[in-house]
């Protein structure tokens, strides 16, 4: 409709014959901007949210993708009612400052930086007071890159189970609001658990959320982790970060403990000051 009254304005003063001999033409191109549609409010609403941008592999692993798959879905049905706008992109060169400026929380789902220059690009975004919210494999690193194992608390992934399996898990900080609403102790769907070494526990700004519990052992066939500090969650209090270790398979979303805990980690990193 405002479209049509703006043709309509236009029409009425720059298209009759007498009005053409008294407007000269950059008159009438200036009528045209004068009675634009404004903004509506729900595009000034969203403009005002939060951004959320989320990377991704297409390909690879079977089972990373299905997880990132199901993540997409669900966070995109979550943005709107919770406030932030998201999008998803398997563009890793996105990872730069200028697609950086504007964007409060930064998700890995299955993936991590490919190049030196998105590598770079990602340091800045967190020393400016960026979000990151990592998944499973996302927290691997490599040795080419040794900011991120000080980012992810000094521990390297060294060992995992397989096959996949579901596993008892224990909260670690029950008052904290990443696990609001998880019980104490329950069994998490499957997934490939992984463990560290260090433990990231030994770093005095790592906050462990959850950890696999010691009745789990042996857990695997193939390849077993036979014990230890295996945590399974965490927070680097030096950063705006949240790791969690699941994101394997397409069970995750199979019950609402783990999904809880994914809002409740993307809202404790947005409200959280930068």
């Amino acid at each position: 409709m405002l479209d049509g009254a703006r043709a309509a304005a236009e029409n009425v003063l720059c298209s009759r014959p007498d009005m053409k001999r008294i407007l000269p033409p950059l008159v009438c191109l200036a009528v045209s901007f004068f009675v634009a549609p404004p903004v509506s409010a729900a595009q000034e609403a969203a403009a005002a949210r939060p951004r959320v941008l989320a990377f991704f592999t297409a390909g690879g692993e079977l089972d990373h993708v299905l997880f990132a798959q199901q993540a997409i879905r669900a966070l995109t049905a979550k943005s709107a009612g919770d406030g932030y706008t998201f999008a998803a992109t398997t563009d890793w060169d996105s990872l730069n400052d200028a697609t950086l400026r504007d964007v409060r929380v930064v998700i890995w789902l299955n993936d991590m930086p490919h190049t030196a220059a998105q590598r770079q690009a990602f340091e800045r975004y967190m020393a400016g007071g960026g979000g990151w919210l990592g998944f499973h494999v996302s927290g691997f690193g490599n040795n080419a890159w040794p900011w991120f194992t000080e980012f992810m608390g000094g521990g390297r992934f060294t060992a995992s189970n397989w096959p996949s399996l579901p596993a008892r898990v224990n909260v670690d900080a029950g008052g904290h609001p990443i696990v609001k609403g998880v019980p104490s102790t329950f069994v998490a769907p499957i997934n490939e658990w992984y463990s560290w070494t260090p433990s990231p526990r030994n770093n005095p700004d790592v906050k462990v959320l959850l950890t696999l519990d010691a009745s789990n052992f042996p857990l695997g066939v193939k390849n077993t982790l036979n014990g230890g500090d295996i945590p399974v969650a965490w927070i680097n209090s030096k950063y705006r970060m949240v790791y969690l270790n699941y994101g394997h398979g397409d069970r995750i979303y199979s019950t609402p403990i783990l999904p809880a805990m994914i809002d409740n980690s993307l809202r404790f990193l947005l409200d959280s000051p930068r």
